[in-house]
């Protein structure tokens, strides 16, 4: 298929093949489903409203962002249900716009400190509609978060400053491991520290609705009779190497790669590309050797890369490509790589069929 692309597309290029990734699309709208939970997946992986439609359609209740200025693109595109899953800090110029996007749709913000939780409540006072709040727990992570101890008295705050909290959530970012017992551990953590945090708040008199956690590698860890009841993944509507490498997707559940072209062959068992980290990213990982996965080279890794150049090697006995040669990189760590792109192109079994834009590109803040 890379070569059938010669003289369709320009490389270097952000390639995805739609099949795969709708097929990751209902698989994980099926998890939710048939486990009952709910399904807010992260938009920061795609940025692409035509992702997020895809989603929303298979069930989706709504979307979760990074940012303020995520949150802007997808409501103008037509999302009505928002998450900024960051704890944010609102000086005058955020709390004008998260004004405006509480006017405009169903808005949910996150706190990990009463004082942040107060700030928020300032922002949005005067929106147009309620603005609800969860309070972020460290289930692991030591990231962002509280205690589930502490989270009551972030939820007061944020109640006090007149915000619907709505309940609580986590990111279990320690299940990035390289084996399941990892994965599965980090779900039990996400499992005791947010149900911790859901009875303190009910003790303390509040209602708790949304109790949400959810990672690609900790999906469908969960048990259905638990606390969590929503699902918050991003990877997994491409997945890439080190999802790949962990175990958390096949190669078949891979729907999106770099394509690059053979620029030089400067020894028999190393050729060059011309997909830098400009394209691919700059992300290592423990779990990948070198800076990318090369499937259709078994062994082979990305060794050196720069700017514009990628530097492969070879196992013995490998044949390097020829000059001009079509070379799929499946980048290490896809979020990453999507943000430093101005579209996706779309292929299926026949080809290009559309080339979708990178709309919330560089929406950091």
């Amino acid at each position: 298929m890379r070569n059938e692309l010669v003289g369709t597309v320009t490389t270097p290029a952000l390639v995805v093949d739609v099949e795969v990734l709708e097929r990751n699309i209902a698989r994980m709208a099926e998890t939710g489903r048939t486990a009952g939970f709910a399904l807010r997946p992260h938009a920061k992986t795609h940025k692409c409203p035509q992702i997020a439609r895809r989603q929303l359609a298979a069930g989706a209740t709504g979307l979760t962002v990074a940012t303020i200025g995520e949150a802007e693109v997808f409501a103008a595109a037509g999302a009505d249900d928002l998450f900024i899953g960051y704890p944010l800090w609102a000086d005058e110029g955020k709390a004008r716009r998260l004004r405006a996007l509480a006017d405009r749709t169903a808005l949910r913000l996150a706190a990990d400190s009463a004082a942040g939780a107060r700030r928020l409540g300032e922002a949005v006072r005067g929106a147009d509609r309620p603005v609800q709040l969860l309070v972020e727990i460290d289930s692991g992570h030591h990231r962002t978060g509280v205690r589930p101890a502490d989270a009551v008295e972030v939820a007061r705050a944020a109640a006090d400053a007149g915000l619907d909290v709505a309940g609580v959530f986590t990111f279990p970012g320690h299940g990035y491991g390289h084996d399941a017992q990892a994965r599965e551990r980090a779900a039990r953590d996400e499992e005791r520290a947010l149900g911790e945090a859901a009875e303190a708040l009910r003790s303390a008199g509040l209602d708790v609705r949304v109790v949400s956690g959810g990672s690609t590698p900790t999906a469908g860890r969960w048990r259905p009779d638990g606390p969590v009841d929503e699902l918050r993944p991003g990877v997994y509507v491409f997945n890439d190497a080190a999802q790949l490498a962990m175990g958390s997707c096949a190669a078949a559940d891979i729907a999106l790669y770099a394509l690059a072209t053979v620029v030089s062959v400067p020894a028999p068992d190393r050729f060059v590309l011309d997909a830098g980290s400009k394209v691919i990213g700059a992300d290592t990982t423990p779990w990948v050797s070198g800076h990318g996965h090369l499937p259709d080279f078994p062994g082979a890794a990305v060794t050196a890369l720069s700017e514009h150049h990628a530097t492969v090697t070879l196992p013995a006995g490998t044949a390097a490509p020829g000059l001009g040669s079509l070379v799929a990189v499946v980048p290490n760590h896809v979020c990453a790589a999507v943000n430093l792109v101005d579209e996706l192109v779309v292929v299926d079994g026949t080809g290009v069929v559309d080339r979708w834009p990178v709309a919330a590109r560089g929406a950091n803040g």
